[in-house]
């Protein structure tokens, strides 16, 4: 009867809960942390693995912990692991979302790192530089192979770790939680933002958030988390394999590709994704999601 009253109050109480995920994180994480550090002290296969133990402990293992505790049945299903609620071929346009979007989430790249803070801001600016400057150099460290076991290897740690991870705490935990406070279309926004926010690189804040708002609709879309998972995995994925060819030699620059200054370019890109989006929204109609 206790446990019992327990479950209940936590699920009344968005405070509760939010205290009990910060409490499950902190924990999930530490462990994370003490398992990864010496493996990542230990060469680039070691940061590899690392790496990948740290996102599972941080993203994947926290939420399914949390909705075990906070539910009693149907614990996965409640996260966002079900079947869409309508067509599956949306999931197709989630994926094609991704691709005809690059033109657009190249230009926000390069408007976001030619912003200068400046003035008396100017100390702030350097030190966001400089850690923008590290991430890039061990991201580019990882992504640094030329064998089909490294690409196989990087696709899992970079790429698909990362989106289910993700996506089990951005959109599963925190839109749902938002969607029930909010405005859907709000909740969408705020939880991108914080999914931006939390890589804490300020300088890939607005493709980022761009990425998380087309993931947040598609998963209000179909209410099913196996659609912005495959959306992220495809994101992530396309770096890896561009990283991938230009150090086998076939293309030049990774980074910049898909980049153009091309005004009607930027404006098919931006019109296609927009218009899928709302295609999708009014073909499903979908209904406010249960937390």
């Amino acid at each position: 009867m206790k446990e019992n009253l327990f479950i209940e109050n936590l699920k009344q109480s968005t405070g509760m809960r939010f205290f009990l995920y910060l409490i499950i994180l902190l924990i999930s994480s530490i462990i994370g942390i003490a398992i990864a550090f010496p493996l990542m002290t230990a060469g680039d296969m070691g940061l590899k693995i690392g790496q990948g133990i740290s996102s599972i402990m941080m993203f994947v293992v926290p939420p399914i912990v949390y909705y075990f505790i906070t539910r009693k049945e149907q614990q996965m299903q409640a996260l966002g692991l079900r079947r869409p609620d309508h067509p599956w071929w949306l999931i197709l346009i989630g994926a094609a979302v991704i691709f005809v979007s690059v033109p657009v989430t190249t230009t926000l790249t390069t408007w976001n790192e030619s912003m200068s803070l400046g003035g008396a801001l100017s100390q702030l600016e350097k030190l966001l530089k400089e850690l923008e400057e590290t991430a890039q150099a061990a991201t580019e460290k990882m992504l640094n192979v030329n064998t089909i076991g490294g690409l196989l290897l990087n696709l899992l740690i970079i790429a698909l770790i990362p989106a289910v991870g993700e996506e089990l705490t951005f959109r599963g935990v925190l839109q749902q939680s938002l969607t029930r406070k909010m405005n859907p279309h709000l909740a969408i926004f705020l939880s991108a933002a914080i999914f931006s926010f939390i890589h804490f690189q300020f300088y890939g804040f607005l493709p980022r958030l761009f990425l998380g708002v087309l993931l947040g609709y598609m998963f209000y879309i179909t209410n099913s988390l196996w659609a912005s998972m495959l959306m992220h995995f495809l994101n992530n994925g396309t770096a890896v394999v561009l990283y991938y060819l230009s150090n086998k030699g076939i293309i030049e620059d990774a980074e910049h590709f898909g980049e153009t200054q091309n005004v009607w370019i930027l404006f098919a890109s931006a019109l296609l994704t927009s218009g899928l989006i709302v295609f999708s929204l009014a073909k499903a109609q979908p209904n406010v999601q249960r937390d």
